[in-house]
């Protein structure tokens, strides 16, 4: 995903259990336990790999929350200092993402961009 307030912040890796949910609450404690240690791993190689210095972890839990896609997923993203004016901005930003007019197929990146970013983050995990 790339960041139209933030051009240089273009990874958003994401985290999802392995039994589809709709909402977190729907996730047995030990489901919990693995997303969270899953998300943990990634993020530690999301921060290496783009050369963050920061993350920001992020669930949008409901319709109200900002959750477009129905199924339960972490939101993991390298932060750096400055990279949005105001901190907070990456909310607004992971808020418009997946709307209809920001999530263009236009906008995607192709199949194989995505297989070589996932190639390039799968070295990490060996």
């Amino acid at each position: 995903m790339l960041f139209r307030d933030a051009p240089e912040l273009t990874a958003d890796v994401l985290v999802c259990p392995l039994r589809p949910v709709e909402r977190f609450r729907d996730l047995r404690p030990d489901e919990v336990a693995d997303l969270f240690q899953a998300t943990q791993r990634v993020g530690m190689v999301v921060e290496k790999h783009f050369q963050g210095t920061s993350l920001t972890f992020s669930i949008q839990d409901g319709p109200e929350a900002g959750q477009t896609v129905k199924h339960v997923h972490v939101h993991v993203l390298p932060r750096k200092a400055g990279d949005f004016h105001r901190n907070d901005s990456v909310y607004d930003e992971l808020q418009k993402h997946d709307k209809e007019e920001e999530d263009s197929p236009t906008l995607w990146r192709s199949e194989e961009e995505m297989a070589s970013e996932a190639a390039a983050l799968r070295v990490y995990f060996q």
